[in-house]
C-alpha cells in the first residue's frame, strides 16, 4: 500500500470514473486500474463495481475504507504543512507583556526559543493585568502572561486562556512567629496585624474585596521594593500577603516562612492570547512551545 493508490482510490470515488482520475493525474488508464487492483487484492476487499454503464462505484466496505483514505490523505498533507513550516527562518518580533511576580518562569522558555530562532526579536513588558487583556484586545502585544480567577478567564470570551499552574495567597511570616508553625491562616486573623504588600494589581484586588467583607486592614505601606517588605517582615513590623510563586521569585530569605491563606478561590497562571492571531508562525510556534514548559 502506498500513498498514490489512496490518491487514486480517493479520486476516483469523486470522479466514479477510472478514466478521469487517469487524466487528472497524468497517468495511464491501465496504471490506476492496476494500482487499484493490487491495493483491492492487499485488502482483500473489492472497493468499486466497476461497470461500463455507470462507472465506478464504491462498494459500502469500500465507501468505508476510502474515507479512512481521505483521513490519512489529509494528515500527511497537514504533516507537511506543518514541516514546511518548521524549515522556515523565522524572523519578526514577538510582543510579550507579563504581570512582574512570574517573569522569572519564562526566562529558561524565552532563552531556548532565542536560540532556535535567532532572527525573531523578544520584546517583554511588565504590566497589570488589566492592562495586558486592553493590549491585547487592541494587538498591541502578541502573548500575555497574567494570573487570573475562573470568574475573570470565564468573562474574556475573545481571548484564549490556557492554566500553566494553579497559585494560592500566602501570609510571608518570620519564621520565629507563632504563626510560622501554622498549615494556615483565616482571612479575618490579618485584621490584628500590620502588613507591608507587594505593588501588584492582584493583590490590590484580593485587598479590595477582603476590605469590603471583613473590614479595613492595616497595612504600613505598598511597593515594589522586594528588599523593604522582606526587611520590614524580618524586624517584626509587619507581615506580608502575595501569591505563593511570587514568594519564590523574591527568593525569600529562609527564615521568611509562607502560610497558606484559608478561603480563597485558587488563582490560576498562565498565557493568553487573541484568538484571531494564533495563525501568526512566531507566535504559532512560541505557544507551542509554551504548552510543553
Amino acid at each position: 500500500m502506498n500513498l498514490e493508490q489512496l490518491e487514486y482510490i480517493v479520486d476516483v470515488a469523486k470522479t466514479k470514473s477510472l478514466t478521469k482520475t487517469a487524466e487528472r493525474t497524468h497517468v495511464t488508464l491501465s496504471a490506476v486500474s492496476q494500482s487499484i487492483s493490487m491495493l483491492e487484492s492487499e485488502l482483500d476487499v473489492v472497493l468499486f463495481h466497476r461497470s461500463r454503464g455507470i462507472g465506478a462505484i464504491p462498494t459500502a466496505e469500500g465507501q468505508a475504507l476510502i474515507e479512512i483514505a481521505g483521513e490519512i490523505l489529509n494528515l500527511v498533507k497537514h504533516l507537511k504543512e506543518e514541516a514546511g513550516n518548521y524549515s522556515e527562518r523565522l524572523n519578526g518580533v514577538l510582543f510579550i507583556g507579563t504581570i512582574p511576580g512570574p517573569m522569572h518562569l519564562l526566562m529558561e522558555l524565552i532563552a531556548d526559543f532565542k536560540i532556535d530562532y535567532p532572527d525573531v526579536k523578544i520584546q517583554i513588558i511588565e504590566k497589570g493585568p488589566k492592562d495586558i487583556l486592553d493590549e491585547l484586545h487592541n494587538n498591541q502585544i502578541d502573548i500575555g502572561f497574567i494570573a487570573l480567577n475562573e470568574k475573570q478567564i470565564n468573562q474574556n470570551k475573545t481571548l484564549r486562556f490556557e492554566r500553566t499552574f494553579m497559585g494560592k495567597m500566602v501570609v510571608g511570616v518570620r519564621a520565629d512567629s507563632p504563626l510560622a508553625l501554622r498549615k494556615s491562616i483565616h482571612p479575618r486573623e490579618l485584621l490584628k496585624y500590620t502588613l507591608v504588600l507587594y505593588d501588584d494589581e492582584y493583590i490590590r484586588s484580593y485587598i479590595t474585596e477582603f476590605v469590603a467583607k471583613f473590614g479595613e486592614l492595616d497595612i504600613l505601606f505598598i511597593s515594589n521594593n522586594v528588599p523593604a517588605i522582606q526587611k520590614a517582615v524580618l524586624g517584626g513590623l509587619a507581615l506580608t500577603v502575595g501569591l505563593d510563586y511570587s514568594f519564590k521569585n523574591q527568593e525569600l530569605p529562609d527564615n521568611i516562612v509562607p502560610i497558606e491563606l484559608e478561603n480563597h478561590y485558587p488563582v490560576y497562571y498562565g498565557w493568553v492570547s487573541s484568538t484571531q492571531n494564533q495563525t501568526n508562525p512566531i507566535i504559532k510556534r512560541f505557544i507551542q512551545r509554551l504548552r510543553h514548559m
